[in-house]
């Protein structure tokens, strides 16, 4: 989904903060100083909108993605479809087991 945007100045977003958090929840707000890009203002519907945007600007996370997209082109992964099915209780006797 694409988010719109919108631009205010800084002053504007000084003088009404909370509105602009409001807004901030269906678009990205870009913050003006003397009428150049500055900053922006990201709000979140829900916390689910926050613990996504968490993981997309975690470093560690997206290390682990590329780490993980390197190893499926080198050939080392193993197509969901080659995952053998087990039922709940059979993993969680195996994990007692062992």
């Amino acid at each position: 989904m694409v988010r719109a945007m919108r631009k205010v100045a800084l002053s504007d977003i000084k003088d009404d903060l909370s509105k602009y958090l409001r807004l901030a929840e269906r678009e990205e707000i870009v913050i003006t100083r003397h009428g150049k890009p500055a900053g922006l203002l990201v709000g979140f519907a829900s916390e689910d909108d926050w613990f996504d945007y968490k993981l997309e600007h975690d470093p560690r996370f997206l290390q682990r993605i590329a780490a993980a997209r390197q190893s499926l082109q080198a050939g080392k992964g193993v197509k969901l479809e080659d995952v053998p099915l087990q039922s709940k209780a059979a993993s969680r006797r195996t994990k007692r087991s062992t």
